[in-house]
C-alpha cells in the first residue's frame, strides 16, 4: 500500500507543475504527516522533489532532472513506467513523455516486466483526452463545470463542483457535487458532452469516506436468478468469474447475482437472446417478458 501510494504521488507530481500537501492528503485519504513522510522517502530514492512554503507553494519536481535508474529497483521502475504509459494513453501533456524519457533505461534495453501494457483510452480517445484535461483544470482551479448529460431521463444540462476523475468498472467517471440535485453524483464521461468551465468558483466541501467509496454506490442488494445456455459460459466467466454458476442436470447454467440498476440488468439479459431466461424475482421476469414481446413486434412482417 505504501509503495502504491508513493507511486501515485509521483504520478500526480509528474502531471502537475505544483501540488499542495493538503490536496495529496485528501486524494490519498491519509494525513499530511504521512504525505510528508512519503515525499521524504521519494527524495531519499533520488527523486528531487522541491518544497515551497507560503502562498502558491507546494511540492514540485525539479525542472529538467534526469532520474538515475539505479535509485529504483527493476520492479519499482517497471511499475512506474507501466503507470506512466497508462496515463499517457489519455493525456496530451508533454510532462508524461518527459517523465518516460527520464525513467527509461539509458541503453534502450527492455525491462523484464515491460510486457505489462495499460491503455486507458477508448475508441473516442481524442475527445476523452480533452475531457480529462478540462476536468482536471476544473478540479485544480475550483471552477464549476457545465455539461450536457445523457441518461434514461433524456439530456440534461448539469453544473458540477468537481473533485475526482476516476477510472472505475472499465469506464471513466467524474465525481462531484451536482448543484441541480444538491448532492454528490458520479457521471460517466462517455455520456458527458458539451463540457465548459464556468467563471464561477467554489470552496471545497467536506466529503465523507462513504461518498468517496465508489464501490459502495452499487451494492447489488437486489438478488436475481437466471438460466443460461452452456454456449455462453465464457461470457458469464468474463463478467463474474468461473464460480458464478452451477451446472444443472440438463447442462444449463444456473446463475445467481445481484443488481442495483434494474434497467442495466434487463439490457444485459436481453443481450443473450434466447440463451438466457430469468427465473426470479417476478418483477424482473415480467419486465423482461414485456421487453421481449415489444422486440418481437418490431420484427413482425419483416
Amino acid at each position: 500500500m505504501k509503495l502504491s501510494r508513493q507511486l501515485g504521488i509521483l504520478t500526480v507530481l509528474l502531471k502537475n507543475e505544483r501540488i499542495t500537501a493538503p490536496y495529496l492528503a485528501e486524494k490519498f485519504e491519509v494525513s499530511r504527516r504521512t504525505i510528508n513522510r512519503d515525499v521524504e522517502s521519494l527524495c531519499m530514492a533520488g527523486i528531487p522533489i522541491v518544497s515551497k512554503q507560503g502562498g502558491g507553494g507546494g511540492f514540485s519536481i525539479a525542472e529538467g532532472y534526469k532520474l538515475e535508474n539505479s535509485a529504483l529497483t527493476t520492479e519499482e521502475l517497471s511499475a512506474i513506467l507501466a503507470a506512466l504509459r497508462g496515463i499517457g494513453s489519455v493525456s496530451e501533456k508533454t510532462s508524461v513523455a518527459r517523465a518516460l524519457d527520464k525513467l527509461s533505461p539509458k541503453d534502450g534495453a527492455l525491462l523484464p516486466e515491460e510486457s505489462l501494457l495499460i491503455d486507458l483510452a477508448s475508441h473516442y480517445k481524442e475527445s476523452l483526452t480533452e475531457k480529462i484535461a478540462r476536468l482536471q483544470t476544473a478540479i485544480r482551479e475550483r471552477r464549476v463545470a457545465e455539461f450536457d448529460y445523457y441518461s434514461e431521463k433524456g439530456v440534461e444540462r448539469r453544473r458540477i463542483e468537481l473533485y475526482r476523475v476516476a477510472f472505475q468498472w472499465t469506464s471513466w467517471y467524474a465525481f462531484g457535487y451536482c448543484l441541480e440535485r444538491e448532492d454528490f453524483r458520479m457521471f460517466k464521461l462517455a455520456r458527458l458532452w458539451e463540457l465548459k468551465l464556468s467563471d464561477d468558483t467554489f470552496s471545497p466541501r467536506d466529503i465523507s469516506r462513504q461518498k468517496l467509496d465508489f464501490n459502495a454506490r452499487f451494492p447489488d442488494e437486489t438478488r436475481f436468478t437466471a438460466l443460461f445456455h452452456p454456449s455462453v459460459k465464457h461470457l458469464l466467466v468474463e463478467q463474474y468469474g468461473p464460480h458464478c454458476y452451477t451446472e444443472t442436470e440438463s447442462g444449463m447454467l444456473l446463475f445467481e447475482g445481484g443488481y442495483t440498476l434494474k434497467g442495466h440488468t434487463i439490457a444485459w439479459l436481453l443481450g443473450f437472446g434466447a440463451k438466457a431466461k430469468a427465473l426470479a424475482p417476478k418483477e424482473l421476469v415480467s419486465e423482461l417478458a414485456k421487453a421481449a414481446k415489444e422486440m418481437a413486434a418490431l420484427y413482425e412482417g419483416t
